[in-house]
This record gives structure tokens, C-alpha cells and sequence, in this order.
């Protein structure tokens, strides 16, 4: 079994904890990892760019000069795509981005990257979360008690605390989510994953 400790929010160790090795303890599948990183940014295109081609430009409804005897080029229309104003060629159209994988992939992506966690020693479990105040300093001292105060760090709990909310708004450094949002973006965009024990208990449960 995999053990790690488990700390109070001043950094202190509580005890040592077991960590289900099926979840955090399996060899990282890269290949499954990487499908489902580019599968998530892509998610968040919108995807909704759009340009006019010619029939959806106004205007242009006749030609614009004879065909022959003008000494200029013949022209069927002034909305075609050589014209200004005219309609546009090749640019983007409203499109859907997103990808598609598995159930199966998607679960041993998240594996890979909570096992890749524990294997970096960037996994950081604590007993309790909790700051007196809503303050930014207040979250500051917890974090620079568990040592993670200059690095980019991902706190997971299982229910928003209001205090916790409120303190965390204002650090840059920091992405705090419910243990039900975890996912593989949050997890290797961030150096330090921060969770609470009941939000870690929660995790293990889903994905066992």
C-alpha cells in the first residue's frame, strides 16, 4: 500500500494514511493522458468564428459592366472575393471542436495524472481546511504552513467553506475546485495538488 501523511493545516503530521494504489499508485499511460488533455482545451473552443462567403454578402444582384468593350477585366459581380466589400474565401466557419473518449479512457487518464502526482511528491493531504476569517492572508499562512505557498497549486475540498471562497479569490496561484470537478486539465496545469482527507476519501470512492 501506498502511504502518505496527513497533515493539519499548519503542516504538522497527523498520521500516515493508505492510498488506494489503483487510483494513485498505477504506471502513468501517457498516450490515454495526452488524448485527454487535448481533448479538455479543446472543450473550451467555442468554436462560434464566422466570416461571409459571397451569396451571404448584400448587394451585387447585377454585373457591374459589359461583358466585352470596356478595356477592363470582365466582372460577374462586386461581391465577389476580389472586390472590397465582397465575400470572403477559406475563413473560418462555425464548427464544433470537441473530441470524443472513452469512459474507461478518462478514468485511467485521471489515474495517471493523481498517480503522477504522488510519484513527483505533489500530492499533499491535509486533515481539515478551514481559515478563521475571509481573508487572502489567512489562506496565505495555511498554504506557507504546508509549504506550497510559491507554487501554483490545485486545493480540492469536498463542500465550499465560504471563508475559503472568499480568501482564495484573490490568490493567482491558486485553483480551488469540489472534489466531483477534479480533472486531468487542473491536475498537470498546477504544481501541487492540495486535498482534503473527506474529499480524498470522496475521489477513491468514484473511481475504485
Amino acid at each position: 500500500m501506498k502511504k502518505v501523511e496527513l497533515l493539519n493545516i499548519k503542516g504538522e503530521k497527523v498520521k500516515d494514511i493508505n492510498l488506494n494504489e489503483e487510483i494513485f499508485g498505477i504506471t502513468p499511460n501517457n498516450n490515454v493522458l495526452n488524448d485527454a488533455i487535448i481533448l479538455s482545451m479543446a472543450s473550451l473552443r467555442q468554436g462560434t468564428h464566422s466570416t461571409k462567403n459571397r451569396s451571404e454578402v448584400s448587394g451585387g444582384g447585377r454585373k457591374p459592366w459589359r461583358q466585352k468593350g470596356t478595356g477592363r477585366a470582365r466582372q460577374g459581380s462586386i461581391r465577389a472575393v476580389q472586390w472590397v466589400g465582397g465575400g470572403r474565401y477559406g475563413t473560418p466557419v462555425p464548427r464544433d471542436y470537441s473530441k470524443k473518449q472513452n469512459r474507461k479512457e478518462r478514468q485511467i487518464a485521471l489515474k495517471s495524472a493523481l498517480s503522477e502526482k504522488v510519484i513527483n511528491k505533489e500530492l499533499v493531504v491535509v486533515d481539515k481546511l478551514v481559515v478563521e476569517s475571509p481573508k487572502t492572508k489567512e489562506l496565505l499562512k495555511v498554504l506557507e504552513g504546508l509549504n506550497v505557498a510559491d507554487k501554483k497549486v490545485l486545493l480540492v475540498v469536498k463542500e465550499f467553506d465560504d471563508n475559503i471562497v472568499l480568501a482564495s479569490r484573490n490568490i493567482q496561484n491558486l485553483v480551488l475546485i469540489l472534489a466531483d470537478e477534479i480533472n486531468v486539465l487542473d491536475l498537470v496545469g498546477t504544481d501541487a495538488l492540495v486535498i482534503t482527507e473527506d474529499a480524498l476519501n470522496y475521489v477513491e470512492e468514484v473511481l475504485k
